[in-house]
């Protein structure tokens, strides 16, 4: 934990985390400073990099995007170069939520939200095995989320 970070600081994140749509005014009252004070301490940790970006969880199911899939993949080559061209190309592609390069197995771990089975064919035969040195896929199909995106503990 980074000395820069009061109790105040603490708070202000684990508030955030938990509700991003708290106004200034709000998160002010509930961490108990003036809301200047609230403003500032908060753009400093947007500054200083401790928040990232506010963004809506949108459900997906509701937006046609119900299916999940974790994929397994390793490349042909484990070189820096064939690396760095997969991971160009995989950050274009807008199906992938999510990809880890991992030690294990695998290679790299990716998440991935499809509209159904037929669209992650699709998907997976177009795009997924077209990617730089990729050799083989391996594709576990979720089917059930229990844990998703949880808050950090600190």
């Amino acid at each position: 934990m980074s000395a820069r970070l009061d109790r105040i600081d603490l708070k202000i994140l684990r508030l955030l985390q938990n509700n991003g749509r708290l106004s200034n005014a709000e998160l002010a009252e509930m961490v108990g400073v003036s809301a200047a004070t609230c403003h500032r301490r908060t753009q400093r940790l947007f500054d200083e990099g401790f928040i990232g970006a506010v963004r809506a969880m949108i459900a997906p199911r509701k937006v046609g995007k119900g299916a999940l899939a974790m994929v397994g993949v390793v490349l042909d080559r484990s070189t820096p170069e064939s690396f760095a061209a997969f991971e160009q190309a995989v950050a274009k592609l807008k199906f992938v939520l999510d990809c880890h390069l991992v030690a294990g197995d695998f290679d790299y771990f990716l998440k991935i939200r499809v509209g159904d089975m037929e669209d992650f064919n699709r998907i997976h035969g177009e795009q997924l095995i077209a990617l730089p040195s990729v050799r083989q896929t391996r594709t576990f199909f979720v089917m059930k989320e229990v844990v998703d995106n949880a808050p950090l503990d600190f």
